[in-house]
């Protein structure tokens, strides 16, 4: 533990081991000598209590003058200066001395777990190597301008979301998505601010400014975290404003009340004092915000970034999950899934090949899945006349024959009359010379992870899973029935979406949460309306990260069951720390004004259920929700 101190943790560890070298020494003399000068045994007490506990008086007495009187300071303060007051010298200085113990341990255990999501400062690029006038200048990423190019060697962090113009490289993401496996880039792909380049030396042009750049958006996002305190956070800092001034008055009314009918005022203070050590609500105060923290943190390793504690506590209560088709439920990639000759007289390739022919002009998607799927190269040569009519597809002439690739108006309109097949897809019919020749489906397809999500999510407690679409009824629930949804709505406009997800808000109870689940661009609006906004799928998408309270940092739907199992965890840990620290406060309480219980049982009640509790929230920081994928901590 030494050698993981900060500055600021090694000298209050020198003063409390200062402190006990002194307490001890003081004792042993005392006992050998017969030492029993009351004056001089306090006297000498005073050297390590003030050694030990001299900023806890300090910052006690400066809070007072700023208003802030009730807080643990105060208590220890009072609590030790009367022990003192009543020759209880050991006592004030033990207890003073195991207080500082607790604080030093407290300290190490909220850096430790803040050091989870801090370590993400290390993604932010410290210079960036622009090419300015043939030479490649050094700046910082905030100089950057959209445009300039920018030389990546091997180990330095992308400074700025950009595409590749030249090289090839792999670039390691892992601490962004939590995901392992370096990615290999070329040019025309994207890189994303903050990931490594690994092997090779690239270069990229900026697309986007460094304040809007990926690395920047995340930053801002952990940064204001904190503010987002869940309602059992904000439960714990009012209870602590009101229990902490009760107690001191139930004190007094301890010291002074009984000594009027009992006598023996000493005895009186003193339990008054153990009463005022055990009552400080350090293990509430501290270990409940440490268990959100370690939440998030545990999150953060996993890939998933969330926006505070509040939305945390809300994935432990989520009934209902939401889902947009395209990108979430689907890849949003579309591939030839099935090409069906008419007759013997063609060949699965040869329709392809028509297909490829009429399409290589195209940029669409649909076009870029057929000649995936052909995957040669297609020559066209000078006798082939090309002719796009709109809204139907292609018509080509090659050589003598006529080759149409369109949908179903083209072919009827050529008296060719067929039907779409019922299928999870785009259709699309290649006839030549006035024959159908065949069928190609392309669809988009669905994850390979949806389906074993949506039943891990029924085994968390989601008790309804929907989807959301603006594609047609056929496809919206030829997805829904191979994923296993509940309930499908298709053919809605981005207001309608919204319109639904209110309907199903209604059908909630108070405690019941609703999460919508988008990619975050097209679906702003209702993911800022659902009680927890999850973006997919979102690396790089500054809608994603503005609207969504959750953003899942890669494509890896299955995170979303992952992070409800965090949410879980976190509160049970944080329910376990209120039952077991107010079970042991309120018990040693009455102990102490029964005269039952002495100051060092008070200092246990204090300090070492802190300790217990914080170690308890400390669990969150090694938590992996799926032991079997490796993660980095961000």
């Amino acid at each position: 533990m030494k050698s993981k101190l900060n500055k600021k943790q090694k000298k209050m560890l020198k003063r409390i081991i200062l402190s006990l070298a002194i307490y001890v020494f003081i004792i042993i003399v005392s006992k050998v000598s017969g030492l029993s000068n009351v004056w001089i045994i306090g006297a000498l007490s005073i050297i390590p209590y003030c050694i030990a506990g001299a900023d806890v008086v300090n910052k006690a007495f400066r809070n007072i003058k700023r208003g802030k009187v009730f807080d643990e300071n105060f208590l220890m303060t009072l609590a030790t200066f009367g022990a003192f007051a009543i020759g209880e010298f050991n006592e004030a200085v033990a207890v003073m001395i195991f207080y500082q113990v607790g604080e030093l341990f407290q300290s190490y255990a909220v850096n430790k777990s803040r050091k989870s999501i801090s370590d993400l400062l290390d993604i932010c690029p410290e210079v960036a190597a622009v090419e300015r006038n043939g030479e490649i200048a050094c700046v910082f990423p905030e100089e950057v301008n959209v445009g300039d190019i920018i030389v990546a060697k091997p180990g330095n962090r992308i400074a700025i979301d950009g595409v590749v113009i030249s090289g090839n490289s792999s670039v390691d993401t892992s601490s962004l998505t939590g995901e392992s496996i370096p990615k290999d880039v070329k040019p025309g792909d994207e890189v994303i601010s903050g990931c490594i380049n690994l092997t090779g030396l690239i270069r990229y042009e900026a697309r986007k400014e460094y304040k809007d750049s990926t690395v920047s958006k995340i930053m801002e996002l952990v940064e204001n975290a904190s503010a987002n305190k869940a309602p059992v956070e904000n439960f714990i800092t009012k209870f602590a404003k009101v229990y902490t001034p009760i107690v001191v008055v139930l004190a007094c009314l301890l010291a002074f009340v009984p000594p009027i009918f009992m006598g023996n005022i000493s005895e009186w203070i003193f339990r008054a004092c153990t009463f005022l050590v055990i009552s400080c609500p350090c293990a509430l105060v501290i270990s409940v915000p440490l268990s959100f923290f370690g939440g998030i943190g545990a999150a953060s390793s996993y890939g998933v970034l969330i926006k505070g504690s509040t939305y945390l506590e809300s994935m432990s209560k989520l009934k209902t999950v939401v889902f947009d088709k395209t990108g979430t439920l689907t890849t949003g990639v579309f591939k030839v899934t099935k090409v069906v000759p008419n007759n013997e007289e063609y060949q699965q390739e040869e329709i392809l090949k028509m297909a490829a022919m009429a399409e290589s002009y195209s940029n669409h998607p649909i076009a870029k899945s057929i000649m995936d799927a052909y995957g040669k190269d297609v020559n066209m040569s000078a006798d082939i006349q090309y002719e796009e009519i709109t809204g139907q597809g292609v018509r080509l002439r090659v050589g003598e024959d006529i080759i149409l690739v369109g949908n179903e108006m083209l072919m009827n309109e050529n008296k060719m009359f067929v039907s779409r097949e019922s299928v999870l897809g785009t259709t699309m019919f290649i006839a030549k010379n006035g024959k159908l020749a065949g069928t190609i489906i392309i669809s988009d397809v669905v994850k390979p992870k949806a389906t074993d999500t949506i039943k891990s999510l029924r085994k968390h407690g989601v008790k309804k899973c929907v989807m959301l679409t603006g594609d047609s009824e056929s496809v919206g629930y030829a997805v829904a029935e191979a994923v296993g949804l509940d309930q499908v709505y298709a053919k809605l406009l981005p207001n309608e979406k919204v319109e639904r997800v209110e309907e199903l808000l209604k059908e909630n109870s108070v405690d019941e949460k609703l999460a919508y689940v988008g990619d975050g661009i097209n679906d702003a609006p209702v993911l800022t309306r659902a009680d927890i906004g999850i973006a997919m799928g979102s690396l790089g998408s500054d809608a994603a990260i503005e609207a969504a309270d959750v953003v899942i940092m890669d494509d890896d739907i299955s995170k979303i069951s992952g992070t409800i199992k965090i949410s879980h965890k976190t509160m049970n840990i944080v329910k376990g720390n209120i039952v077991f620290a107010l079970g042991i406060k309120f018990g040693v309480l009455v102990l102490g004004a029964l005269g039952m219980a002495n100051m060092w049982q008070a200092v246990f009640a204090d300090v070492g259920v802190a300790v217990l509790a914080i170690l308890n929230s400390m669990r969150m920081l090694s938590y992996k929700p799926d032991k079997n994928k490796t993660a980095s901590a961000i």
